[in-house]
């Protein structure tokens, strides 16, 4: 949990969902939705990446939410290897909406949470609505079975992730012609390598060219 997040709940298909809100000063200028890892292996939306994404958002002026996967934390519901997590990923986005009407929305994932956020912007995408862009970290290509994603779709990975290695998510991307950036030394988990993350979010994310 962030210095300034706000716990709230939200029913969902499989029941309550446990969430989290992290304000930016000021008047927000979009939405991010932050997808934490693996609930099986211990992602919660307390993830360290998680979270990092999260401060990521709000600096740039977004109102930030998250929330724990089914069966996580005080989530109910048991791990519905993605599908149920895109649908209740999706009664987020509309939530948001509805609070904060108007605003562009962005989606973003650590790990398994890429999945789910690749997943959902397909979904937006057939619906006509689709997220203003996405901001992806240790993308499970070669994990789960990614699906296409935008062409300014921000992607970053650590050189020696061994859970997601680095090559196949060259092989995921290199057809639909994305960069993928690259952080040196870093693992899966991005120890002591959190800043580089919120950093280059920060960077890329800027089209002011």
């Amino acid at each position: 949990m962030n210095k300034n997040s706000h716990k709230f709940y939200l029913t969902g298909r499989a029941g309550k969902m446990e969430c989290l809100l992290d304000e930016p000063e000021g008047t927000p200028v979009g939405i991010a939705l932050v997808a934490h890892p693996h609930p099986l292996y211990g992602g919660t939306m307390d993830n360290k990446v998680a979270q990092t994404l999260a401060r990521a958002f709000v600096g740039l002026g977004y109102v930030t939410a998250r929330f724990n996967f089914r069966g996580v934390g005080e989530s109910e519901g048991v791990h519905d290897e993605g599908r149920g997590e895109v649908d209740d990923m999706e009664i987020m986005l509309d939530h948001m909406i509805e609070r904060y009407p108007g605003l562009p929305y962005a989606l973003s994932g650590f790990s398994f949470g890429t999945f789910v956020q690749a997943q959902l912007q397909q979904r937006l995408i057939q619906q006509g609505r689709p997220a203003e862009r996405l901001a992806l970290v240790g993308t499970a290509a070669g994990k789960w079975p990614m699906p296409e994603v935008p062409a300014d779709t921000i992607l970053i990975h650590g050189e020696l992730d061994d859970t997601i290695p680095l090559a196949h998510v060259f092989d995921w991307a290199r057809p639909l012609d994305i960069p993928v950036t690259v952080i040196p030394g870093a693992d899966h988990f991005f120890h002591r390598k959190l800043v580089h993350i919120k950093n280059l979010v920060a960077q890329l994310w800027r089209r002011d060219i």
